[in-house]
């Protein structure tokens, strides 16, 4: 009998458990992925949102603007890669004004700190490649990017180094009640760098808890009409990107917004905390939960949207195109709550964005619904810092020069475009919750994600993670179990 038991592990989810691994609490995440960081929080525009967006009064707007005032805190603690960079939401005449003014008047109402409007002249000043057309704009300093998966992981790494039990590749297939509590039943699929398909999962455990926390992203409705009769429908939002080399990221310093619809915040230009250039979202209803592929029709829309905002976009530095899915609830706010008619039930769910901004808020809230049903204990001992794998590019030469005679991994580079070394991957795959798949590498060392895009530090990458997980190559995968680069050999192995 687990304490809590955690669906998901994105952001929401990681965060949750980190607050709640303070406390003398038997608690497992459940994620039905091969990773943490796999759904709607790998695939973001990565902002730390102002909170002039929200609604003031709502629940997201709360959490938002509480989410950014941590940031500095959590990312020195955490070691997250993150810069207040101030953003930008520019109109183009005279008649938008008022709709600026009324994003300046929620943030006020809202809290956020420092927002003005500037005219034309100022924000071509402040922002030089700005449209000529643009006639004003609202600009919020505590605005900001944020390396998403870095945060995740934070969050995930300091909750398992508290002992928290992660247990990834198990889907949840159904909830049932109990007299105290619920049990949880899950079907387990192949190890991590396995390429088992998924038809052939396995029954997994059926887990016990008193309390069951929902963050499951967009399956969030399918996990709380398991147990509910008063049903939630969530949305997938799809949003497709472009992002642009490193040599296109010094186009803007802000993250520069157009004016929000009813789909959302519209689509931006924005440098990124890896010093690329990242063009995006789009904002389009769909039925499939599984539905991020990117299509000609969004790209070309980003193209066409962004230069609105911003001129000279260098398009042929394009290097990869992506899209994620946004969870987006009927009622267009955040639901956390214990749900009321399954006790011991807690939602977090319809965390679309500023998802990612209010993580950091959304794990206390979530603790002191916690608190309620539970007593809460403090630990004697915690650790609270963590530290992400080395960046070795970023080194001086007498650091790397140190640190390549105590361990000579760290002089062999196996990505070239950006720099990491075997030292690094070596590091991401043996820390808590290390590596186990080509894009978990990747996320934890970027090596994959420069300008060739993993064309020359694949095979490497492999037989890295090959080696050290005692597998063969042919079992390694990009991400889930069947999702693995080598079918079979041109020629006899021995």
């Amino acid at each position: 009998m687990y304490d809590v038991i955690i669906i998901g592990a994105g952001v929401s989810g990681c965060a949750v458990a980190c607050t709640l691994s303070r406390y003398r609490l038997k608690v497992c995440v459940v994620e039905k992925c091969a990773d943490v960081c796999e759904g709607t929080s790998k695939a973001n525009s990565g902002i730390m949102h102002g909170g002039y967006a929200a609604e003031p009064g709502s629940l997201r707007a709360r959490l938002n603007v509480e989410g950014n005032r941590r940031m500095d805190e959590l990312a020195s603690k955490y070691d997250i890669p993150f810069r207040r960079n101030g953003s930008m939401v520019v109109c183009w005449s005279e008649e938008q004004l008022p709709k600026l003014r009324e994003l300046l008047e929620k943030g006020k109402a809202n809290g956020v700190p420092d927002l003005r409007i500037v005219d034309a002249e100022e924000a071509h000043r402040l922002e030089p490649s700005l449209n000529d057309e643009v006639y004003a704009a609202l600009v919020a300093p505590t605005g900001g990017i944020v390396c998403p998966f870095e945060m995740t992981m934070a969050f995930a790494e300091v909750a398992a180094a508290n002992d928290v039990e992660f247990r990834l590749l198990t889907e949840v297939c159904g909830i049932e009640k109990m007299d105290e509590g619920y049990r949880v039943i899950t079907r387990a699929f192949a190890g991590a760098g396995q390429k088992e398909q998924k038809p052939d999962a396995k029954d997994g455990d059926a887990l016990e808890a008193r309390v069951v926390i929902n963050a499951a992203g967009v399956y969030a409705d399918e996990i709380h009409n398991m147990v509910s009769e008063e049903k939630i429908h969530i949305t997938p939002r799809k949003g497709e990107y472009l992002l642009l080399d490193k040599s296109a990221g010094e186009l803007v310093s802000h993250t520069i917004f157009q004016l929000p619809t009813i789909m959302g915040k519209g689509v931006l230009v924005t440098p990124t905390v890896h010093g690329n250039l990242l063009l995006g979202p789009t904002a389009v209803d769909i039925d499939d939960k599984e539905g991020d592929l990117t299509t000609r029709e969004g790209l070309s829309d980003v193209m066409a949207k962004t230069a609105l905002s911003v001129k000279d976009i260098p398009l042929r530095q394009v290097i990869t195109s992506f899209a994620g899915l946004r969870a987006h609830e009927d009622r267009d706010d955040f639901i956390i709550e214990q749900v009321k008619d399954a006790p011991g039930f807690i939602d977090v769910a319809g965390i679309e964005s500023p998802g990612l901004s209010s993580a950091p808020a959304i794990g206390d809230y979530v603790k002191d619904i916690v608190a309620q049903i539970l007593p809460l204990e403090e630990k004697d001992h915690v650790i609270e810092e963590r530290r992400r794998v080395t960046d070795f590019a970023s080194l001086p030469d007498e650091e790397k020069a140190a640190l390549i005679a105590k361990n000579p991994a760290y002089g062999r580079i196996v990505c070239r475009c950006e720099t990491v070394t075997e030292g690094e991957i070596l590091e991401a795959i043996h820390r808590p919750l290390g590596a186990r798949t080509l894009d978990g590498v990747k996320r934890r060392t970027r090596a994959g994600m420069g300008r060739c895009q993993a064309g020359f530090c694949t095979p490497r990458t492999m037989e890295i993670l090959a080696r050290e997980l005692g597998c063969g190559m042919d079992d390694i995968c990009k991400n889930e179990p069947d999702s693995g680069l080598i079918v079979g050999t041109n020629k006899d192995r021995y």
